[in-house]
C-alpha cells in the first residue's frame, strides 16, 4: 500500500521558554513524511515550495524514501513561513508571522507515481484544495484521513462541510471540535461529527493523550510523561503521521488496528516534542521508537480485581 500525504512544507521560526531558533524546516507534510518514513511504508507527498527551499531538505525526504515527485517548486516564488511563540506552560501560543507565499496560488498536482495511493492523508489546509485532491485521485482511496482547523470552520464552511461529508477518519483537537459540534460534551461532539461523514473521530487533547470514536465504541490514551519537552510544534502533524503510516503498514483499518496505530502516532509524537522542529525525528532509531511503544503499553495495561 502507497500512503499520499497533502500539506505545506515550510520554514518555520520558533520560540518557547528554552530558547528560539531561526528558520528551519516545517510544514505539515514535512512532520507527515518523516514520521512515515520510520513505518518504512511507500510514501509522497504533494506540496509547493519556492526557489528559497534548500534542496537539502529535499534531498532528506527523499533518503528516508519519501516521493517528492509531487512537490512543485515555483523559483521565483517564497516558501510558506510562520513564526510563533510559545507560552511558559507550552499549550498556548502566540503566531507573530505568517507568510503565505507560494501557498496562495497552490494547485495540487499528483504525479502518476501516487495517483493509485490507496490512503490518503490531507493535512491542514484550505477544504477547497483537499477536495481538489480528493477528485484528482485515479479512483477514490481506501482511506481518507483528514486534518483541519477552526481557521477553516471559521472562513471556508461549506467547503468543510463538503470535505468532511468525503472523509473517512477526522483528526482534530478538542477545542476545534467542540466548535465544529456547537457541543462542549467531546462524547456528543465526537456523535455529531460521525454524523457529518466520518466513521472514525480522532480528538487530540495534547498533553492529555487522545480519545479515538467509532460508532458506539471509545478508546482512550494518555500523554508519554516526558522529563523534558522543548517544541510542541508538529507534534499533531507527526501524530497523524505515524497513525497513518501504521494503517498503511497493516493494511487494516478496523478500530483494533486503529486503537494501535493511535499508540504508535503518539510514541511518535512524544519524541518530536523533545526537541526544536524536526531535529528529534531526524534521529529516532527503530530501537527507541519500540522501546517507547513498549513504554505506551506498560503505562496503559492493567489488572484490576473486582
Amino acid at each position: 500500500m502507497k500512503l499520499l500525504v497533502v500539506g505545506s512544507v515550510a520554514f518555520d521560526a520558533i520560540e518557547t521558554p528554552f530558547g528560539k531558533t531561526n528558520k528551519i524546516l516545517g510544514g505539515a507534510a514535512t512532520y507527515i513524511g518523516l514520521a512515515a518514513s520510520l513505518m518504512n511504508v511507500k510514501s509522497g507527498i504533494v506540496s509547493v515550495v519556492g526557489g528559497d527551499f534548500p534542496q537539502q531538505y529535499l534531498d532528506l525526504l527523499e533518503s528516508r524514501g519519501v516521493n517528492n515527485d509531487g512537490i512543485e517548486i515555483v523559483k521565483d516564488g517564497k516558501t510558506f513561513f510562520w513564526s510563533g511563540k510559545y507560552h511558559n506552560d507550552l499549550n498556548s501560543r502566540d503566531t507573530l508571522v505568517t507568510e503565505v507565499n507560494v501557498l496562495e496560488h497552490f494547485d495540487p498536482k499528483i504525479p502518476q507515481s501516487m495517483e493509485d495511493a490507496e490512503v490518503l492523508l490531507l493535512g491542514n489546509l484550505h477544504p477547497g484544495v483537499q477536495l481538489s485532491v480528493l477528485e484528482k485521485m485515479k479512483k477514490r482511496p481506501k482511506l481518507v484521513i483528514l486534518d483541519t482547523m477552526n481557521f477553516w470552520m471559521d472562513t471556508a464552511w461549506d467547503a468543510l462541510m463538503q470535505m468532511v461529508a468525503k472523509t473517512d477518519v477526522i483528526t482534530i483537537n478538542d477545542e476545534e471540535a467542540r466548535q465544529l459540534s456547537g457541543e462542549y460534551s467531546l462524547v456528543k461532539a465526537a456523535k455529531k461529527i460521525h454524523d457529518m461523514g466520518p466513521d472514525f473521530v480522532i480528538i487530540k487533547k495534547g498533553e492529555h493523550g487522545a480519545l479515538l470514536f467509532h460508532e458506539d465504541r471509545i478508546f482512550a490514551i494518555p500523554a508519554m510523561p516526558l522529563e523534558e519537552v522543548f517544541d510542541p510544534t508538529g507534534a499533531g502533524d507527526t501524530f497523524a503521521g505515524g497513525f497513518a503510516a501504521y494503517l498503511v503498514k497493516k493494511e487494516e483499518f478496523d478500530f483494533e488496528t486503529m486503537k494501535s496505530a493511535l499508540i504508535v502516532g503518539s510514541a511518535l509524537a512524544s519524541f518530536t516534542v523533545e526537541k526544536f522542529g524536526t531535529e528529534r525525528l531526524q534521529e529516532i532509531t527503530e530501537g527507541e521508537l519500540i522501546a517507547r511503544i513498549k513504554q505506551f503499553k506498560d503505562l496503559t495495561t492493567f489488572e484490576v480485581e473486582v
